[in-house]
Parts: C-alpha cells; structure tokens; sequence
C-alpha cells in the first residue's frame, strides 16, 4: 500500500470527547490542521468544548503554528460524517476492546485503505483492536502523554498486520504534527513512558503502605530531585553523567551489585483499604480546596514555563 506524503495531510479526523481526544484535537488544531472532531453523542459537547479551552489557553501561550484556529474545527456524531475527507484518524475510544473492536470494523470498511488509522490507547495492544478491521495492516498505537496537547511524547507500534510501513509513516506524521515519535520495537504491556512511571508508582505505594512517606514527601522529593534534571537527562544518560570519565561502565560497575536488592525485593503492594485511604486523603489534602480545572491550568501553565525554557535553551 503506497500511503501519501505525510507532509500533504491537512485534514484529521480526532475520536473521542474525553481528556486524550479533546487534548489531540487541540494539538492538531494548534498545528494548522482542519479537525474533525467525532462524538459519540450531543451531550458531550459542553465537556469536551471545556476541554479546548482549557488546552487553547496554554498551546497560545506557547505558540501557535500559521493559521491555527478553533474556527477549523467541526464536531459530528455521524461516524461516515467524521470520516469524510480524512487523511488521519486519530482514535481515543473508550477503553474497552468490544468498543474499539467494533469501531475498527466500521473505520475499515469506510475509510480508503491508504489512510492511517492511531489509536490513543494506554492499556490495549493494537493486535487485539485491529482483530475485527478488514485493513489491518494501516492500524497503529499512538500513545500520547497526558495532556497531549503539550507532552510531545508519543508512543508507536503496530500489531500482528501492521505493515511496517503504516509504523514508518506515522513515525514521520507525527514529528511533522509536533511530536516527539518514538517507534517502539515490539508490542508490550504499558509501552515505555507508562512502565516507568509505573515502577515509581509501585515504589510510592510501598513506601505508603509503610509509613515511610506520605503522597506530599513523594511528590516534593520528585519535583524537587530527578524531575527537573530528567527534563534534561532521562534516566540513562543522567547516570552516565553523574560518574564522570568512566559514564554508565563506572556506575554499573561500582554500584551495580548493591543495587540488585532494591532491583528484585519489591513487588506490587496489596491495594487494602487502608492504603487506598492514605493516598486518597493524603492528595486530597494536597489539593486543599482547589478544583481540578485550576489545579489543571497551573500544571498546564508551569509545562508551557517548561517547554519555552527548553526551546529558547536549545536554540540557542
């Protein structure tokens, strides 16, 4: 199947009213595409709008790409009607396979088998989903971080019959889009990013469940220790710095062995009720009396203080 230039794509077709499909359409929005934007229902309208204003706040703060606007975007609910004239889809479903399933079956039956179809799911693997799709071999995973209209992260791999040239393609649509695409080797549980973050969670969680650490010692010793490096350095690299000369050969080497009880004695925590309760009240007392559109905004506003810094850095 010969795909299109991915530089020609000005029209994307985003699925979903939640958090991720709100965030993508206003991604792409922001980039200069024309959006269509599909809902499963009318009373979604008013949540999904408040999700792009909130987005449209930051992504102007941060810059908009020439002819940006909210004014080419469309909402339908007819699925053929969203579809119309697409040149990507973009798909943030509900995450349940029946759904997802169903929803590739009539995307590959309606959409022209040289259009891409990514689909935002964090917890399905894209083998499972295409199962049903009379075209496979377009189908792929882009999963984004959340909120996706600013964390340039996005994660891409296909499933059994994904040629690996829809896995190419998207790759390139995506960085032209304004990601950062990272085309994953294989098919695994959880991607990259998610895994990592889920061993901080699990270590969390432990040490709550221990009393060692309340959610705010947690958060203040990320925010105030590896996060701010880690916007510089991942983990790896911030490793091989730290031991100078010798790099990443020093610190395993050294360090290495004494590390292999902390590596191997943990595993996930039992969720009890009392410890489902600490980390509930525990960020609920964090948050104080603040509503989680503000609190929203202030992350939003701090990853644009962020973003900016880092591109004036970079460039210069």
């Amino acid at each position: 199947m010969m795909y299109p230039d991915p530089n020609t794509v000005t029209r994307v077709t985003s699925i979903g009213a939640g958090p991720i499909g709100g965030g993508w359409t206003a991604h792409f929005l922001a980039r200069g595409y024309d959006v269509t934007a599909y809902l499963h229902e009318e009373a979604e309208k008013a949540a999904f709008r408040s999700i792009l204003d909130t987005a449209w706040t930051s992504l102007t703060d941060l810059g908009l790409a020439e002819g940006a606007s909210l004014d080419r975007l469309r909402i339908v609910t007819d699925l053929e009607d969203a579809l119309d004239g697409a040149e990507f889809v973009q798909e943030s479903a509900p995450e349940r396979l029946e759904i997802k399933q169903a929803l590739y079956k009539q995307m590959g039956e309606i959409l022209p088998a040289s259009v891409v179809i990514g689909s935002s799911t964090s917890g399905l693997t894209m083998t499972e989903i295409q199962a049903t799709c009379a075209t496979p071999e377009r189908t792929v995973i882009g999963h984004p971080f959340n909120p996706p209209y600013l964390l340039p992260l996005v994660e891409i791999v296909g499933g059994d019959n994904t040629s690996p040239e829809a896995v190419e393609w998207a790759g390139a649509f995506y960085k032209i889009a304004g990601k950062a695409p990272l085309l994953m080797k294989k098919e695994i549980p959880g991607f990259v990013a998610t895994r990592l973050q889920e061993a901080l969670w699990r270590e969390a969680l432990h040490m709550v469940a221990n009393g060692e650490a309340t959610p705010e010692d947690i958060d203040i010793a990320l925010m105030n220790g590896p996060a701010p490096r880690m916007v510089s350095q991942g983990q790896c690299m911030a490793f091989h710095v730290a031991c100078g000369a010798g790099g990443m050969a020093t610190n395993l080497d050294q360090f290495g062995p004494a590390l292999k009880l902390p590596w191997t004695r943990l595993e996930a925590p039992e969720l009890t009720r009392d410890l489902r309760d600490r980390m509930v009240n525990g960020c609920n007392a964090m948050a104080g009396d603040r509503h989680f559109e503000e609190m929203a905004a202030q992350r939003d506003k701090e990853i644009v203080a962020v973003l900016r810094a880092l591109r004036q850095s970079r460039l210069g």
